[in-house]
């Protein structure tokens, strides 16, 4: 009986589903990514240089110099390329401000953000993409002014790579919305992406991810002078910082401490970018962010949403937070010189492989559930259809305990599947396929019984 069962199995998944070990590139997707420009990207951080600083707290009147004009100017090439499409990519400055709180802002000081959103072209898809990276830039001293900060990598790069993306993905249509946008006030403790993540939560944004680019421009370390083009990092919380307590049983219980939603999407990162980005490999850090330092993912973190930091592998100090100047024959600050504008090229592509290819997606399954009424080596797995956009299909995803990556996908046209992987040794999700074989963000699913 049981050899019987077994063979009735096997039939079941050769006829019903198929083992998926690698996916085409989508030719639109291919498309995009083929189409970042270095000399453009090398044009847009010029023009922030040449803002002299960005400083946070520096001229807001100015028309050349300060993070003022700085800010309205990037809001000005997001216009520029709104004229490329029928008026779905919308542009503006996001305003607020900040009173002195005794540490990094010293008088009242209007804070703002560079936004453009394309907008998604199905109304009834609520989906928000976010990308990022932060205008702001800093000497040695956080609360200077006045000196030169270029900021050329730190972050000209990550403005730089979404200026890119919007200009080109806003010639493309999308049913997701997907939001462009320069923060200010990271380096005086993540203001603007605070803001903004703020009136996210407030105003009840679906927003399904975010991707934070800080640093993704320079291919060496100070120090050890490793350099390297071929890597990029991303950074992402297991367990998640909303709502731990009210989840926490089933973490621990299930073994799912690798498998919060951030993390999820770090490997879809990773998957996705290094199907479209060739010579690069996405390495998964295992921390919100590094030590000492935060970014703009975190306040979206925070606050409930799905985010990452995106950044290149080895950072230089020498060209980071520093006074332009020369010492013991170290030439010292962030300038453009030291950037690889090839390695920014690819980093940005992977950036539009992920976005374009979550926004062309259907929304992920819903209900997700493994079947533990049973003492059974195999697993059973059942899910609801997504709430907007329609599946073709869907993949099963299944990994051992210990590993860091999804390393099976099995797909099938139907809303439920058991395989002969025993739930004790195999963690597994689920996601929507669209009919060009976008792929929705991993769902875990719950517990049925």
């Amino acid at each position: 009986m049981k050899k019987t069962y077994a063979l009735l199995l096997v039939s079941f998944l050769i006829t019903s589903v198929h083992a998926q070990t690698t996916v085409n590139r989508h030719a639109d997707i291919d498309k995009m990514v083929k189409s970042v420009n270095q000399d453009s990207m090398k044009s847009y951080i010029s023009k922030m240089v040449s803002f002299g600083t960005r400083n946070t707290l520096s001229d807001i009147k100015s028309k050349t110099k300060g993070i003022g004009a700085a800010r309205n100017w990037v809001v000005s090439k997001f216009n520029q390329f709104a004229k490329q499409n029928d008026g779905r990519l919308t542009a503006y400055l996001d305003t607020t401000t900040f009173k002195p709180d005794g540490k990094r802002i010293d008088q009242p000081t209007l804070l703002g953000n560079a936004v453009a959103v394309l907008k998604g072209t199905d109304p009834n898809d609520k989906r928000v993409y976010v990308v990022s990276g932060h205008l702001d830039s800093r000497v040695t001293d956080v609360m200077n002014r006045t000196s030169n900060a270029p900021g050329a990598n730190d972050d000209g790069s990550g403005v730089a790579g979404v200026m890119e993306a919007a200009r080109i993905m806003s010639q493309y249509k999308f049913s997701a919305t997907i939001i462009f946008v320069a923060v200010g006030g990271e380096e005086q403790s993540l203001l603007g992406s605070g803001f903004m993540a703020a009136t996210a939560k407030k105003e009840g944004w679906n927003v399904d991810a975010m991707l934070n680019n800080d640093m993704i421009g320079s291919n060496n370390s100070s120090e050890t002078q490793i350099i390297d083009n071929t890597r990029l990092r991303v950074f992402s919380e297991g367990l998640p910082a909303y709502d731990l307590d009210k989840n926490a049983k089933n973490i621990r219980q299930f073994g799912l401490e690798n498998d919060g939603k951030s993390r999820q999407l770090a490997r879809y990162v990773k998957e996705v970018g290094e199907r479209y980005v060739d010579q690069l490999e996405v390495k998964l850090i295992y921390r919100n962010d590094r030590f000492l330092r935060g970014g703009d993912h975190t306040p979206f973190v925070e606050n409930g949403f799905t985010a990452v930091r995106i950044t290149e592998m080895n950072e230089n100090f020498e060209h980071q937070h520093q006074d332009l100047r020369t010492e013991n024959g170290i030439r010292y600050g962030d300038l453009q010189e030291f950037m690889d504008f090839e390695y920014l090229r690819k980093n940005t592509g992977v950036n539009i492989a992920v976005l374009a290819n979550l926004a062309k997606a259907p929304a992920a399954p819903t209900e997700v559930k493994i079947d533990v009424k049973n003492l059974s080596n195999s697993s059973f797995l059942y899910w609801k259809a997504p709430a907007n956009g329609s599946a073709k299909g869907y993949y099963v995803l299944i990994r051992e305990t210990s590993s860091p990556v999804w390393e099976k996908k099995f797909f099938t046209t139907a809303t439920e599947l058991r395989i002969p992987y025993s739930k004790d040794n195999y963690l597994f999700a689920v996601q929507s396929v669209g009919s060009e074989d976008n792929e929705s963000l991993p769902v875990v699913p719950g517990i049925g019984r």
